[in-house]
């Protein structure tokens, strides 16, 4: 028996002991138990019997030539590899959903209030803000008090900032929470849908905290919500106008949607589009889980819930102050791409 073999074999005997010993206690998972002791098993197979993998072998027409068998092991333990990984991703995942929505909590618990009380069955509108203290003090005083009949109010999130973003949303009547670290918009956003579920909202709004969405275009949002018409409603610069600062954005803007809309068999002009309405009790239904590009997560999850989906046309500004944020336009697009795989996908 070759050294090969041999290492072999302790290394799969050693592997199936050390998982033993390392899950019979508080550790147990019955599931990475098995994926451990069922590698040890085929390591072990393999290095007493090798002639085990020949079948294999012929399967790929590796033939009978020296290496075909190594070859065919590689395989196998590439397969195993993938799958591996893909088992890794998922409790990760599970992972950092956990984490998420113990930071909403905590979030939510921490939340500064303004000295009114704010009514249920109104309008809240939900402003994810990094270091967003300059467009906020412009913003916030142009946001209206009623609209279609409701009452308004504004919850600012605080995705991490340090130039006094919470002070001026408190200054200017908003709820404020604060997440201690950046965590993305759509994480911020997500502490935004878990308070409208629980204070009994009726409609929420989303909108950018860099002036580009205009406060008195709520109304045009939140109406098809109220005659019963729609449960989310997306603002489309395409369908209104837009004072652009990149093309090749707008380009992208414009394929994207073509292809979420070939994705979800629903008619979307502008997929990257942050200002919208939607029905509360039909939002909490959506499993999000996007912390960054969460707007096509939004629309392809909605589609797939069932909701109706519609646009209104829109005029998005330049941004007043600061640098925004998406990065450059190819690493936005890649990103962007992946979210929209992914959530289809899921």
């Amino acid at each position: 028996m070759s050294n090969v073999r041999i290492m072999g074999i302790v290394i799969a005997l050693a592997l199936a002991g050390v998982a033993f010993v390392y899950f019979r206690g508080p550790r147990w998972n019955r599931a990475s138990f098995l994926l451990s002791w069922l590698f040890a098993l085929a390591l072990l197979v393999i290095s007493v019997d090798p002639d085990s993998v020949d079948t294999l072998r012929d399967v790929l027409n590796f033939g009978q030539f020296e290496y075909g068998r190594i070859f065919a092991v590689l395989v196998i333990s590439n397969v195993v590899t993938l799958l591996l990984a893909l088992y890794v991703n998922t409790k990760i995942d599970a992972l950092k959903y956990l984490i998420d929505r113990s930071m909403r909590a905590e979030a939510l618990e921490t939340m500064a209030r303004p000295a009114a009380d704010v009514p249920s069955n109104g309008v809240m509108v939900i402003i994810a803000a990094l270091n967003e203290a300059e467009n906020l003090r412009v913003l916030l005083p142009h946001m209206p008090k009623r609209v279609c009949g409701l009452s308004v109010n504004v919850l600012v999130v605080d995705d991490g900032s340090d130039d006094g973003t919470k002070d001026v949303a408190l200054a200017h009547g908003a709820l404020v929470t604060r997440f201690p670290i950046q965590r993305g918009q759509g994480a911020a956003l997500r502490v935004g849908y878990s308070l409208l579920s629980r204070e009994n909202i009726r409609v929420g709004v989303t909108m950018d905290a860099d002036n580009q969405h205009q406060p008195a275009e709520i109304e045009r949002l939140v109406q098809p919500i109220i005659e019963g018409r729609l449960d989310l409603v997306i603002g489309s610069r395409m369908l209104g106008s837009a004072e652009r600062d990149s093309r090749t954005r707008y380009l992208g803007v414009i394929l994207f949607s073509k292809l979420v809309t070939w994705l979800t068999g629903i008619q979307i002009t502008d997929c990257s589009s942050g200002f919208r309405a939607f029905d509360v009790k039909k939002m909490a239904q959506l499993d999000l889980r996007q912390d960054q590009f969460q707007t096509s997560e939004v629309l392809i999850t909605a589609a797939k819930k069932g909701l109706r989906i519609g646009e209104v046309p829109i005029h998005v500004a330049r941004r007043r102050y600061g640098q925004s944020r998406k990065g450059p336009n190819f690493s936005y697009g890649f990103f962007f791409l992946k979210t929209v795989a992914r959530t289809w996908w899921r």
